[in-house]
């Protein structure tokens, strides 16, 4: 009897291809059509068969294309447009999408209610392409894993150890984790939190969009997108880190503000400052990250030029008078001042601060949170510090009047008084201390030194390489024709060591000691551009200057430079 006569024409294809005998085949056939299957998908779903021939065959068979999933380009593929449940539901993988038309990898070319689920999930045109299913399934999981942020793998996630207590810092509201129903959720949040930690990053921001939700972290001053979680889970993400932060997860219309603590060791801690912000698709939670070493890293760490160091250190060590940083929002203010007053921070010195909020908890030191809404603000907080026998008060942010005044009073009677300000340089923030209305006689008098700082993005020692730049461009620069051909600049180059090739951030300051010279044209009432001038016969350089003193010295590159001072 001829064996080959009730074999499909496919099956048998199959059994000349070697991928299993005749009566494998037949079995197969026969039970195939029991479940009212196609012989290719009953082959795929009982693994009798795999590889690249199947594929082949069954694409022949069916007429329609097969393509080598290791020969796609990843960058094309659409990360958001089928979720992952529909994915792995129909084992299927988006491939690349063409106008309305989408690609799509399968392995069952039968599977017709595969594409129509997809097509109607999408409002796309789907095609099916077909691949190697031993392939599709390991591509699938690398791909779902990419685009969130290992959700599929949370189990294997070691969180050993992690401890998390609210804004109230109350014994009754730790949380390990475990007690939660949505375990999936709270391990990837406390992952992302890690990760964060680990990567040294200073924020992390939770978005969600009409039909996205992305997490980014910002690592050495750049955003970068590390988790694209399904849109899906966005409202339980948002929960999730509003019970750790103690908010109100009910109310959704309003901001509000959180803190978390993590203890990811018995002598380390992490605070997260948590902020929520209503938006159109739901709420965006951007968390801060405050690790408490970062202010006892030392003064030799930030990065001074040995002049300003020592100018920095003799201000810290007078007995009253006024000490000022200033730039924008991230450039370090906040270390510079706890740097210093960690310096000052011994137990013969008083030490009150009034911050909004307290950023750096420091043992030694009397921290305020300031409140408005509760009739706590900088200039009643500067008023009690004043009856508390202070040696050394530290402020903020100076931001009116009232407060600036009251500052500077306290300069003037005995007191060392440390604050910032949002301006641009060590010049403007004399004169805008003058526009607040502050009297010039007082800044003249109170004010010690300024220092106006950026960070920068440090060069990977590890794969920084040398740039050849022309004379031309190094003088139109501002790099000093004296110095030229006696120093090399560096780009960055990428490894697996760094992000983009750079590694850590380094300080890049102006730090002006208030000179006779710079007294006389604040009394006489001078702008930002005579001071500036003053600051520069009297030697202390610029933000720019330093910058470029960075670059020289390989520290970071000239495009880092010029992304960090130039105007």
């Amino acid at each position: 009897m001829n064996t080959h006569v009730n074999l499909s024409g496919l099956a048998r294809q199959m059994v000349l291809a070697g991928l299993f005998d005749e009566k494998t085949a037949q079995q197969a056939q026969l039970q195939a059509q029991r479940n009212s299957l196609s012989l290719i998908t009953y082959v795929v779903q009982n693994k009798l068969a795999k590889g690249r021939a199947v594929a082949e065959l069954a694409a022949e068979q069916f007429g329609v294309a097969f393509v080598d999933l290791s020969a796609i380009d990843k960058e094309q593929q659409p990360k958001e447009l089928i979720s992952e449940k529909l994915a792995r539901q129909h084992r299927v993988l988006p491939l690349w999408r063409r106008g309305n038309k989408l690609f799509v990898a399968l392995s069952d070319p039968s599977s017709h209610q595969s594409i129509s689920d997809i097509q109607f999930s999408t409002g796309l045109n789907a095609e099916g392409i077909l691949v190697e299913d031993d392939k599709l399934g390991a591509a699938i999981d690398k791909f779902y894993e990419s685009a969130t942020g290992s959700m599929t793998d949370l189990d294997d996630v070691d969180l050993d150890g992690l401890d998390i207590v609210n804004g109230n810092d109350d014994e009754a509201t730790r949380d390990d984790g475990e007690a939660s129903d949505d375990a999936p959720v709270v391990r990837f949040v406390n992952k992302m939190l890690l990760d964060a930690i680990k990567g040294g990053s200073s924020d992390l921001h939770f978005e969600p969009y009409e039909r996205a939700f992305r997490v980014r972290l910002r690592t050495d001053g750049v955003l970068h997108e590390v988790a694209r979680p399904p849109i899906q889970l966005a409202s339980r993400i948002s929960a999730r880190l509003k019970v750790m932060a103690g908010l109100d997860i009910s109310e959704r219309r309003k901001p509000q503000d959180g803190r978390i603590k993590m203890k990811i060791s018995k002598t380390k801690a992490i605070d997260f400052r948590v902020n929520t912000l209503p938006t159109l698709w739901g709420e965006k939670i951007v968390m801060r990250i405050l690790d408490p070493s970062s202010a006892q890293m030392g003064i030799d760490a930030l990065g001074y030029e040995e002049s300003q160091k020592e100018l920095y250190l003799s201000a810290l060590t007078q007995p009253q008078g006024m000490i000022l940083v200033t730039g924008p929002t991230g450039s370090g203010k906040t270390v510079s001042l706890y740097t210093g007053l960690n310096i000052l921070n011994t137990v013969d010195i008083n030490i009150s601060t009034a911050e909004d909020p307290v950023e750096i908890n420091l043992e030694g030191i009397n921290q305020v949170n300031v409140n408005p809404r509760q009739g706590m603000d900088f200039s009643q907080a500067l008023r009690a510090f004043l009856r508390q026998d202070p040696d050394v008060i530290m402020v903020g942010e100076i931001r009116d009047l009232e407060t600036a005044e009251i500052a500077i009073k306290a300069a003037q009677t005995g007191h060392m008084v440390m604050s910032t300000l949002h301006t641009n340089s060590a010049a403007e923030t004399l004169t805008r201390l003058r526009n607040m209305g502050v009297a010039a006689f007082n800044i003249a008098t109170s004010v010690n030194l300024i220092i106006a700082q950026r960070l920068a993005r440090k060069l990977c020692p590890s794969c920084k390489k040398e740039v050849p730049v022309p004379r031309e461009t190094l003088l139109s620069e501002g790099f000093p024709e004296a110095q030229i051909g006696k120093f090399k600049l560096y780009g960055p180059v990428g490894c697996e060591n760094c992000k983009a090739g750079y590694k850590g951030r380094v300080g890049i300051y102006e730090v002006v000691k208030n000179t006779p010279a710079l007294q006389r044209i604040i009394m006489e009432d001078g702008n930002s551009i005579d001071i500036a001038a003053q600051m520069r016969k009297d030697g202390f350089n610029d933000l720019r200057t330093s910058g470029l003193l960075k670059a020289m010295q390989g520290v970071t590159s000239l495009e880092e430079v010029n992304r960090v001072t130039k105007d």
